[in-house]
């Protein structure tokens, strides 16, 4: 039986990060994970060079950092 190398863990904690988040209710918590798990898909598609996976998900996880940044900018509420 084959090693498991470090760039096959990356990729296996990346679709955990990416299922994790897409179970969330709270928006902020699932852009977060969602976030770090297209990071750690950037790194894998890097890693095995495959690079549309590295370039999709360095796209999708912009999208999360745009949208993160119009959340914590939105003046809060005074209920």
């Amino acid at each position: 039986m084959s090693e498991i190398n470090s760039i096959e863990i990356i990729g296996y904690l990346a679709s955990v990060m990416v299922a994790i988040s897409l179970m969330m209710k709270d928006i902020i918590w699932l852009r977060w994970l969602n976030f770090v798990g297209c990071s750690l898909f950037v790194i894998y598609g890097i890693g095995i060079t495959a690079w549309p996976v590295a370039g999709m998900n360095a796209f999708v996880a912009g999208i999360n950092i745009y949208h993160l940044i119009k959340i914590y900018n939105q003046p809060k509420s005074a209920d």
